[in-house]
């Protein structure tokens, strides 16, 4: 009977493993296949796979979707988000961890309320207002204020590798003569560079993705639009024909710089993954 229902377990699990890849990988299959079929192939929507694969879908989305300038855009906000990110994030969760002062618990609990709030949403009215006043709105750093500002979920993150460090380490360098801002930089950070690793792939993939931002901030200045606004723009050709197979070819280009991001920090999620494991 135990026999029996340790394999029953296992069944159930496997199965569920693999109803949940297939769920996983299926639209990134429809995407891939999509973009090497033609206009009228899509539209039909006759067959999974391509009659005749349509290569040619990625030189003409790249052309189109003006892919050089928008992807350095894309890139630009990007890096710029991560290394704000996570230098705000960071120093506000070494200073909750190892400092007492007053409103400590009124800025945790604003920090963790922040999580709930959708920035593109909610707020996106006042901050493009603000961003007027400091005459940032026709710039691209009014995105990466904006995004910047919005790293809570990275400061919890953040804060949890904190506590892992022993406090010891900061006693024994303010002995050797060492201030707050020293230590931090110089001893803290080093340790924190797999957390770092991690949330910065959090902070880049959720600025790579942010559509309504740019998309309000370059409305009057297209040069600006980073990639996903240009992925948008590719619906409709010239004559309003729907370009649907243009898109997913444009998607398939914009998921490779992901893929290098994650190639390299992905060293950083070993490394936490053993660590939580041999904890």
């Amino acid at each position: 009977m135990n026999k029996l229902t340790k394999v029953a377990g296992r069944t159930i699990m496997w199965a569920f493993l693999l109803l949940t890849a297939v769920l996983t990988l299926f639209p990134i299959l429809m995407t891939l296949t999509g973009s090497l079929k033609t206009g009228a192939e899509m539209m039909t929507g006759g067959t999974l796979w391509p009659s005749k694969l349509q290569f040619a879908n990625y030189a003409e989305a790249w052309k189109q979707a003006n892919f050089a300038r928008y992807t350095w855009n894309s890139a630009f906000v990007s890096v710029m988000v991560t290394i704000g990110t996570l230098l705000v994030a960071a120093m506000a969760a070494y200073v909750v961890d190892r400092r007492t002062f007053p409103g400590k618990s009124l800025y945790v609990m604003v920090q963790a309320s922040m999580m709930f709030i959708s920035v593109g949403a909610i707020v996106l009215r006042p901050q493009f207002e603000m961003m007027v006043a400091l005459h940032l709105n026709t710039t691209l750093w009014g995105v990466i204020l904006i995004l910047i500002s919005a790293h809570s979920s990275t400061f919890f993150m953040l804060l949890g590798f904190f506590k892992a460090i022993p406090r010891e380490l900061d006693e024994a360098a303010m002995v050797d003569g060492s201030g707050f801002a020293r230590t931090f930089f110089r001893i803290i950070l080093p340790l924190l560079a797999p957390g770092l690793g991690v949330a910065g792939l959090f902070a880049f993939r959720h600025a790579w993705n942010e559509y309504i931002l740019p998309l309000v901030f370059t409305m009057t200045n297209p040069q600006l639009q980073t990639l996903t606004v240009g992925l948008a723009n590719l619906r409709y050709g010239a004559s309003a024909a729907m370009q649907i197979h243009l898109m997913m070819a444009g998607a398939c280009l914009s998921i490779l710089p992901m893929l290098i991001v994650y190639m390299v920090a992905n060293k950083s999620f070993i490394q936490v993954t053993a660590g939580s494991v041999k904890g």
